[in-house]
C-alpha cells in the first residue's frame, strides 16, 4: 500500500533592516533587493506548492533613510514594512534587536498593526513574567493534517546595546534556557510533526569543528541550541548577517544573509505511516533576487513615501571645504581623518564635553562631498543612535583604549592590517573607536592588551583613579562590542536626538565646515 506523502516550503527573510524598495539609497542606484521582490518570488512560490509557510525573522523595521524619514515624518500612518508583510501574506514574524532602535512605541505600533503574529518566546513583562509581545509559538495545521510547531526567540543580549528608556519594563530572558523550556513543552503538548525554531541570533562556534568564533558572551546561541536541545527540526537564524545552509546535530541551520538580497527556502519532506506524519527528508536553499520583477502593488503602495523619503534625502544640509571624502577607510581608521574628525566635533558640540568617542561604522562610508545632502548623511551614519555621557575613570579609558587597539595585526610582512575577527564571521568594524580630547599612542608590535603606550588630557598624563567625562553613542555606551568598561558607569546626560539630526543641527549652525584634522593619536607598527 504506498504511503501518503507531502512536501512543506518554509521561505524566510531575516535582517531585512528596512529595504522594501528595489534601490541603494546612498546612490539611488537600483538594485536587486527589498520587501517588492521578494513579494514577487512568494507569489511565484506559492503558485507551484501547496503548503508554504512564510516567516520573517527580525530586523525588519530598521535600517534604511525609508524608515528613518518614515518614523520622523509618516509615523501616523501604518509602518510600510509591516504593510507589505501583511500584504505578502506571512505566517509568523520574530523580534530582533534593532526593532527596538526607534523606540518602544514604533515597535509596540508594528506589532499591532501586523495581520500575523511576532513571537517572542523570551521577551517578557517585567511584571508578569508572559511573553509581552507575542505568543511564545504558534500552531499551524495544514489542509492534510500535518502540524508545524514555529517558536520565535531573540537573542537576549539587547540591553547590552539599547537606550534604557526604549525597553523600559521588559526582561529578556536567556534565550537557549527558554527554547530549553518551550521545545520539549511544545513537542509533548501539541505533538507536533515538525518544529521549528525561528531565533534571531546567529551561531558561536564554528559548525565544521565546534570551536568557539567569538567571546562566548550569550549574544549568539545557535550552536548550543542544536547541540543540547532535542527536538528541533529546523533553526533558522539570522543578526550575524552570514549566508550559510548546514547542518548540526540532525538539525537544518540557515541564515540569508542582510538587507533583502536573499531569502532562505526549505524543502521538508514527510510520510505518513498509519496515522503519523514522518519527517523523512529536509534541505535548505538560498536565493538571490536578481532579474526578480517588483510587485507592481507594493511599488503602487509605497511611491508616496518613498517619493516623500527621496524628496528628503536630495535637500541640501551644508557644504564642506576641503576634501572630506574617503577613499581607504583602514587608513580613515590608522590616522585622524577630516570625516572623523567632523563626528566628533558634532558630538562635543551637543554633549558639551570635551572628551567624546566615535567610530567609522563600515566599510561602504564615503564620507563628505562639497555639498553636504540628507542622502549623505543617512548613507555615512545608518545607525538611528543617540549620545551618552558616561563619567569614566582613567582606568576605564585605557582599558577601552587597549580593547580598540585590538583591531590591528601585524601580517606575516610585517605590514598592519585588520584583525580577521573583525571581518568574520561578521564584519565589525564599528567596534574600533577613535577618541579625541585625549592623546594616545597604539604600538601593535605590542602584545593585544599591552598596546598602548601614552595617553594624555590636556597635557597631563591621564590618572587611573580620576574621574572624565566622556560622550559616545548609546550602543557603546551600554557596553555594545563587548566594551564591559562601559557597562553600569554614572550617566552624566542623555541627549535624546539621533544622530542624523545631530549631524544636519551642526550643519544648519555652522553651514560651511572646513576639512580639517587634530592629530591626536599614532598607530605605529
Amino acid at each position: 500500500m504506498p504511503k501518503d506523502k507531502a512536501t512543506i516550503t518554509v521561505l524566510y527573510t531575516s535582517d531585512v533592516h528596512g529595504n522594501a524598495m528595489p534601490v541603494i539609497y546612498g546612490t539611488n542606484e537600483p538594485a536587486d533587493l527589498g520587501l517588492a521582490k521578494y513579494a514577487t518570488a512568494v507569489k511565484q512560490i506559492r503558485e507551484n506548492n501547496e503548503h508554504v509557510l512564510v516567516i520573517d525573522n527580525g530586523d525588519l523595521i530598521q535600517g534604511t533613510p525609508l524608515m528613518t524619514h518614515y518614523v520622523k515624518e509618516h509615523n501616523r500612518r501604518e509602518n510600510p514594512m509591516i504593510a507589505i508583510m501583511n500584504k505578502i501574506n506571512i505566517d509568523a514574524g520574530v523580534i530582533g534587536n534593532h526593532e527596538f532602535n526607534f523606540g518602544k512605541k514604533v515597535l509596540t505600533d508594528a506589532v499591532q498593526q501586523s495581520n500575523y503574529p511576532w513571537l517572542a518566546a523570551n521577551i517578557l513583562d517585567k511584571e508578569t513574567k508572559t511573553p509581552y509581545f507575542g505568543p511564545p509559538y504558534m500552531m499551524k495545521t495544514l489542509s492534510n493534517g500535518i502540524k508545524v510547531a514555529i517558536v520565535g526567540v531573540t537573542t537576549h543580549y539587547i540591553p547590552n546595546w539599547e537606550s534604557p528608556n526604549h525597553i523600559e519594563g521588559l526582561q529578556f530572558a536567556d534565550a537557549f534556557t527558554s527554547l530549553q523550556k518551550w521545545v520539549p513543552y511544545i513537542r509533548e503538548t501539541e505533538n507536533p510533526d515538525v518544529l521549528i525554531v525561528s531565533y534571531h541570533g546567529g551561531l558561536e562556534r564554528d559548525i565544521e569543528t565546534g570551536e568557539p568564533t567569538e567571546n562566548l558572551t550569550g549574544e549568539n546561541q545557535g550552536y548550543q541550541m542544536c547541540e543540547e536541545i532535542e527536538g528541533i527540526d529546523i533553526l533558522l537564524t539570522g543578526h550575524q548577517h552570514r549566508k550559510l545552509v548546514s547542518e548540526i546535530n540532525n538539525v537544518l541551520v540557515i541564515q540569508p544573509g542582510n538587507n533583502c538580497l536573499n531569502y532562505g527556502e526549505v524543502q521538508i519532506s514527510l510520510e505518513k505511516e498509519k496515522s503519523k506524519w514522518n519527517l523523512t527528508h529536509k534541505v535548505g536553499h538560498l536565493h538571490s533576487l536578481d532579474n526578480t520583477d517588483s510587485d507592481t502593488e507594493i511599488l503602487d503602495y509605497m511611491k508616496d513615501v518613498e517619493d516623500s523619503t527621496q524628496k528628503w534625502l536630495d535637500q541640501p544640509t551644508g557644504y564642506i571645504k576641503g576634501d572630506m571624502t574617503i577613499k581607504d577607510p583602514f587608513k580613515a581608521r590608522l590616522k585622524k581623518h577630516p570625516f572623523i574628525q567632523l563626528i566628533q566635533e558634532v558630538q562635543m558640540n551637543a554633549s558639551g564635553v570635551d572628551i567624546s568617542v566615535t567610530s567609522l561604522l563600515n566599510n561602504e562610508s564615503t564620507g563628505f562631498n562639497s555639498v553636504v545632502t540628507m542622502r549623505d548623511i543617512v548613507s555615512n551614519y545608518m545607525y538611528p543612535n543617540t549620545l551618552v555621557v558616561l563619567e569614566l575613570t582613567g582606568k576605564d579609558i585605557k582599558a577601552a583604549l587597549e580593547k580598540s587597539a585590538a583591531y590591528f595585526i601585524l601580517d606575516p610582512n610585517g605590514e598592519l592590517n585588520v584583525n580577521p575577527s573583525y571581518i568574520t564571521p561578521k564584519p565589525q568594524h564599528y567596534n574600533y573607536d577613535m577618541w579625541e580630547g585625549i592623546n594616545y599612542t597604539i604600538n601593535v608590535r605590542q602584545p593585544i592588551g599591552s598596546r598602548v603606550e601614552s595617553i594624555f588630557y590636556h597635557g597631563e598624563p591621564l590618572k587611573d583613579e580620576a574621574s572624565y567625562h566622556v560622550v559616545l553613542n548609546n550602543y557603546r555606551a551600554s557596553g555594545g562590542g563587548n566594551y564591559d568598561m562601559f557597562k553600569n558607569k554614572p550617566i552624566v546626560k542623555e541627549i535624546q536626538k539621533d544622530a542624523v539630526e545631530l549631524i544636519r543641527e551642526y550643519f544648519e549652525k555652522h553651514q560651511t565646515v572646513h576639512a580639517t584634522v587634530i592629530d591626536n593619536f599614532v598607530v605605529k607598527s
